[in-house]
């Protein structure tokens, strides 16, 4: 299988203006980062230079002419590849890491074509949040007959949470990128149901109170940013956006947490003022009492505590482990939520 990687740390010379690799600096056909026949879904930081995300989950689109097309990347300093799946045409998903500058994208017939890049995973134990990176994805270029976008209007969701919304051991029970895909977490699973842009942000061992794995803030820190010192798209327009957080702080007693918890719905509902959110009880039960408080004094119509309770179980295999869902356990709750978001009238368009 052909695997390709993507550097870090060369990323943050890149983000800074300073010359990209040679292999993406010439040619008529090339395509840079910040053009808009790519449409990117996610949260990935832009310029001419470099797109860039650490998000599991986080996609981009494109259209072509021709039989094949180069994606090329940064790949000077990542010490743990990221993986992506490639699809061409809505064919079967490719599985690549991310440890090689350039990779070929082959399709049959002279197109025109549509491809997605969609990250299977960027591995949560290393430093992914402060250049220079020790994982993610820096896409520096497409080289290729790049045809526009068709215009799509979409809802907008967005999921922030943890390892369970990053889909960290969704595949098998040890906690490494092979055994993590965040496009078969529920957040995936409910956009594409519903067709629905999306947004997917979820970092290991991250809370509202608790820091995340490699240098990630908590919650509130980290939210409205990419990365350190890169300000995310706004959430102004989603329709939705779902919250699975509290598991990772149950060393922190119930008063502090809801201090926190409520700082965090506040600063999601300002920057979203018309979303609806879904503040989801933790699978595990962790904080459950509180966060239903905290929705309860917000008295905010267009926030909703939602009950998890039965939603998975371990017994029927919907785990890996004590706490995270398996393929199984992430279409249990992806069929929950899109029951809850799913627009009736649209339904039956």
């Amino acid at each position: 299988m052909r695997r390709l990687l993507v550097s870090a740390a060369a990323a943050v010379g890149l983000l800074a203006g300073a010359t990209p690799p040679a292999v993406a600096s010439a040619g008529p056909d090339l395509v840079h980062p910040d053009d808009r026949r790519i449409a990117y879904e996610g949260h990935w930081s832009r310029t001419a230079e470099a797109a860039a995300t650490v998000n599991s989950g986080s996609r981009l689109r494109f259209r072509f002419a021709g039989d094949a097309v180069h994606a090329l990347f940064d790949v000077s300093s990542v010490i743990v590849p990221a993986q992506i799946y490639v699809s061409v045409d809505g064919g079967p998903k490719q599985l690549y890491a991310v440890d090689r500058g350039d990779l070929l994208i082959t399709a049959s017939g002279r197109g025109p074509h549509t491809a997605e890049l969609s990250v299977k995973d960027v591995f949560s134990r290393v430093n992914r949040w402060t250049p220079p990176w020790e994982t993610g994805v820096v896409l520096t270029g497409l080289r290729g007959r790049l045809l526009n976008q068709r215009p799509l209007k979409v809802k907008e969701l967005a999921f922030y949470g943890d390892s369970i919304t990053q889909g960290v051991l969704a595949l098998c029970e040890v906690n490494t990128s092979d055994c993590a895909d965040g496009t078969a977490a529920y957040p995936t699973l409910v956009a594409d149901a519903l067709h629905a842009s999306l947004t997917q942000v979820g970092f290991g061992r991250q809370g509202v109170i608790q820091t995340g794995n490699g240098g990630v803030p908590a919650a509130g820190d980290a939210y409205g940013w990419n990365h350190a010192d890169s300000p995310a798209r706004p959430d102004r327009n989603a329709a939705v956006i779902v919250v699975n957080q509290g598991t990772n702080d149950t060393a922190y007693g119930s008063a502090e947490f809801r201090t926190a918890y409520r700082a965090y719905l506040e600063r999601l509902r300002a920057a979203a003022p018309h979303a609806r959110i879904l503040a989801l009880r933790p699978f595990d039960g962790s904080h459950a009492a509180d966060i239903s408080a905290v929705v309860g004094e917000l008295a905010d119509p267009r926030a909703e505590f939602v009950d998890t309770t039965g939603w998975l179980s371990a017994v029927d295999g919907d785990l890996h482990g004590a706490v995270h869902p398996s393929v199984q356990g992430h279409r249990k709750v992806a069929d929950r939520l899109i029951a809850l978001i799913a627009d009736p009238a649209e339904e039956h368009q």
